[in-house]
């Protein structure tokens, strides 16, 4: 009998099963060279690490996907560009109404000079602020304004959803642009990814409306770009005048979400006006021009339409991958360690990475009053489960967590010992930290302050206060499912 063929066979299987243990081998090794050399944080390091050798070919497939901080070349290429244009423009032109030091108080000096430090943007003076939490209240406001605009409109969201009150904003863009508005929209590609698939972008478009789609995804890019940095900012700006911004989408609560069963989505959004509302408009430009490549122009700041509106000392503090730097995250964590003797925080996201949670329970052990709410239910089984893996330590250390059984409590909200307040769009969690585009207002007024802090305390009543003592009884199944799910908080 010839053996010669089973021969060749079998050393012809040979070299392909070794060539292909070579190349696979090879991928990992690389993979985990990469994300060592990045110099991540701990956690996530070791996140990535378990999920490449856990799942060899689904970790490195994950991590070429989203592991890396890469905005695409021509973006990043826009970035450095704006960057220089905006620094410029915030040095000679932003003059009036900027503060210094020693015109804001001292709970405000270290944030105020970290933000001036790492972004320029100044406090400025001035400013009148209105807190606005009824969302019907709003979309209707916000359908007004546009509806009285004269020049411009630019609105700026993560997520847009037609459906009862936020159709009228769009019927009033589309009404606004037949009046020869300047209306411009950017919104992000995967949150509103109904909406692009719907009939409204090309409704819009064909009244005069430009509607852009903020970092679109695609198989395509994958090799190109990072596939889930996200625009998370919510951003209005009418005629120079006004602007709003918040943690509210262009989405009307009693349309959306419904079939989570999380109840409606509880947001509040800030109406400003004065000096600060230019300042708003910039990062709509800087963000306009890193999609579109199309710049619009910076206006100086001492133009009759930014004239000073009330007495509210504000700063914007805009952070992401296009800014360079986790800014706002640096600055929560100096709000904690110098807060005095309160602290009162909301989100609907909550996965703290380590210096966030030694930060709460520290003050918390120096005997300030920390109080976290978080919504009872929520529309993310994943972050639902990694959150609740960090309270045991929360509670042990003093700190106050409550569930909002009101509906999905989306506010994003910090206010500092009853004088400052932190409000925007940032979550208590490592993707809005460290990837998503997002904007927060530091505001130095007690007035403002008490203002939020009355609408926390609100929420405080359609809550329920966890107690550590009934914490530490819930199920086996329950501790174990958090455990396997906060393995890979650093990636939520």
């Amino acid at each position: 009998m010839d053996t010669s063929l089973f021969t060749t066979s079998w050393s012809d299987n040979s070299i392909y099963v070794g060539l292909s243990a070579f190349i696979y081998i090879s991928l990992v090794v690389m993979t985990s060279l990469s994300v060592l050399i990045k110099r991540k944080p701990i956690g996530v390091s070791l996140a990535w690490l378990f999920l490449i050798y856990a799942l060899p070919m689904a970790g490195m497939i994950a991590y070429l996907i989203f592991g890396e901080l890469n905005l695409g070349k021509k973006r990043e290429q826009r970035r450095h560009e704006m960057s220089g244009l905006f620094r410029k423009w915030l040095k000679q032109e932003v003059t009036e109404y900027r503060l210094a030091d020693k015109e804001t108080s001292a709970s405000v000096t270290s944030m105020k000079r970290f933000v001036e430090f790492d972004s320029q943007m100044p406090m400025m003076a001035g400013n009148k602020l209105t807190l606005l939490s009824s969302t019907d209240v709003i979309l209707t406001e916000l359908a007004e304004c546009v509806e009285q605009a004269q020049h411009s409109c630019y609105l700026m969201f993560y997520i847009c959803s037609e459906g009862g009150l936020a159709n009228d904003v769009l019927d009033a863009l589309v009404g606004a642009a037949g009046r020869g508005v300047s209306c411009k929209l950017l919104f992000d590609s995967v949150g509103s990814h109904d909406f692009f698939n719907s009939r409204q972008p090309e409704r819009l478009r064909e009244a005069g409306v430009e509607v852009c789609e903020a970092l679109p995804v695609g198989t395509f890019r994958l090799f190109f770009q990072r596939q889930d940095l996200r625009l998370h900012r919510k951003l209005v700006c009418i005629d120079d005048h006004v602007a709003y911004t918040g943690s509210m989408n262009l989405v009307d609560p009693a349309f959306f979400k419904k079939e989570k069963g999380v109840g409606e989505w509880v947001d509040l959004m800030v109406r400003c006006e004065g000096p600060i509302v230019q300042l708003m408009k910039s990062v709509f430009v800087w963000d306009w021009y890193l999609e579109t490549s199309v710049k619009l122009p910076f206006k100086k700041l001492y133009e009759d339409s930014f004239a000073v509106a009330g007495e509210q000392s504000v700063q914007l503090i805009p952070s992401g991958p296009e800014f360079g730097e986790a800014g706002i995250y640096q600055v929560l964590l100096i709000a904690i360690y110098e807060a005095k003797y309160s602290l009162v925080l909301t989100t609907p996201y909550f996965i703290p990475d380590e210096s966030l949670q030694e930060a709460l329970k520290v003050a918390a052990l120096r005997g300030v009053a920390v109080k976290v709410i978080l919504p009872a239910k929520n529309d993310s089984f994943m972050v639902h489960h990694a959150s609740r893996a960090f309270f045991q330590e929360l509670l042990a250390a003093g700190v106050e967590i409550y569930a909002f059984h009101g509906g999905l409590l989306h506010s994003k909200s910090i206010v500092i010992d009853e004088k400052v307040a932190l409000i925007g769009s940032v979550n208590l969690d490592r993707r809005s930290f460290w990837l998503n585009f997002e904007m927060t207002m530091l505001v130095d007024n007690h007035a403002f302050a008490g203002e939020l802090l009355q609408l926390q305390m609100h929420y405080i009543l359609s809550s329920k206060r966890l107690k550590l003592e009934e914490w530490q009884k819930r199920s086996y199944p329950e501790r174990l499912l958090e455990s396997v799910i906060y393995l890979f908080s650093p990636l939520l």
